[in-house]
């Protein structure tokens, strides 16, 4: 599922990212590295295709030709998963 990396909104369409793409729902740039499948914040450059140049601003449109579009589960909604850390903590310590 192609999704936005800054609020998980589902990209339509199997089409390639034109440059100045935008998404829908937050109207952030979908041709940037953070959405790319190369992103990989470890590796050297924040990329893991070796011939890729630098991009200065991981958020922001560029100009990479070795952009693929990442393929991610859906995010998870918030309430829905397990208690926060801060509920687990007073368990953990609660009096009884």
């Amino acid at each position: 599922m192609r999704t936005c990396y800054r609020c998980g909104a589902e990209v339509a369409g199997d089409d390639p990212v034109l440059r100045d793409a935008e998404c829908e729902h937050c109207a952030q740039d979908l041709h940037c590295c953070r959405n790319c499948r190369f992103h990989e914040p470890g590796a050297s450059n924040q990329c893991s295709e070796p011939q890729a140049e630098w991009v200065v601003d991981k958020e922001r449109a560029n100009f990479c030709e070795y952009f693929a579009f990442a393929n991610r589960p859906a995010p998870r909604t918030p309430g829905g998963g397990p208690a926060s850390a801060r509920d687990q903590w007073d368990r953990l310590f609660k009096k009884a």
